[in-house]
């Protein structure tokens, strides 16, 4: 049975100070969560040593990055040592903010994946499209495109180590929402190309995050689909009693 998770990305917010007291929070009300949800934070690199400290029970902290290289003169790059050394247990990869404001390719993708995972951290890849390939009807090949050329480099036994996360880029932050009937056929869609690769086993198994503007007014309703596990949640992540109530809504 695949593991229903909630996984809060904090993005460039809060103070240290703010965020460890968000964490705390976030840990004191995660005892009313059911115990087969998963809980995990991602917070900027700043917060990662001291919010980790405070982290208590279920809760599970998540990087949003790493750098593509293990060590050396790339200033300003975190590495995935780092991240471990921090008590990372995740890192977020290719979200769409890093993708569509810094560049990155499903190909510096691969590389990243490859040496989180040889680190011991797991995975949370993201895929999804924008408005224009929404509107153009080319979602479902550009979900299989990034789906394909990251992920088909790696084994079923790696794929253990990997959640997905769908993100309609167009629904993030700005209000808007995909319908849960939207999100579920490019779920379903993302599992069928797991299959396809991995074998039916496997793709059951992967935990697959609905990523685009989930709060606790639709969260119910998303979380009802057959292959939507849970969610990557933004701004309601920034709220503990919004996160644990997203968290409630299976």
């Amino acid at each position: 049975m695949r593991k229903k998770i909630v996984a809060g990305n904090w993005k460039m917010n809060t103070t240290v100070p703010e965020g460890v007291e968000l964490a705390k929070a976030v840990c004191e009300k995660a005892a009313a969560v059911p115990e087969n949800i998963g809980l995990i934070v991602a917070t900027p690199f700043t917060h990662l040593a001291s919010v980790g400290s405070v982290l208590t029970g279920r809760v599970e902290l998540s990087a949003q990055n790493c750098a593509d290289h293990t060590s050396g003169a790339y200033t300003g790059e975190i590495s995935v040592a780092m991240l471990k050394s921090t008590g990372c247990k995740w890192t977020i990869l290719g979200h769409s903010e890093r993708r569509q404001y810094y560049g990155e390719t499903d190909e510096k993708l691969v590389e990243k994946t490859k040496l989180a995972l040889e680190a011991g951290l797991g995975v949370i890849l993201c895929v999804g499209e924008n408005l224009e390939e929404r509107e153009a009807g080319k979602h479902f090949d550009v979900c299989t495109a990034q789906i394909k050329n990251v992920l088909y480099n790696f084994t079923a036994e790696d794929m253990k180590n990997i959640i997905v996360a769908y993100e309609p880029v167009w629904a993030i932050g700005t209000g808007k929402t995909a319908t849960s009937a939207q999100a579920e056929e490019i779920h379903a869609c993302i599992r069928k190309v797991l299959a396809d690769k991995f074998g039916a086993q496997v793709a059951e198994d992967t935990t697959i995050l609905y990523g685009g503007s989930c709060k606790p007014s639709n969260a119910k309703e998303l979380f009802a689909q057959p292959d939507i596990d849970g969610g990557l949640i933004g701004g309601a992540a920034l709220k503990a009693d919004d996160f644990i109530q997203i968290a409630m809504s299976y």
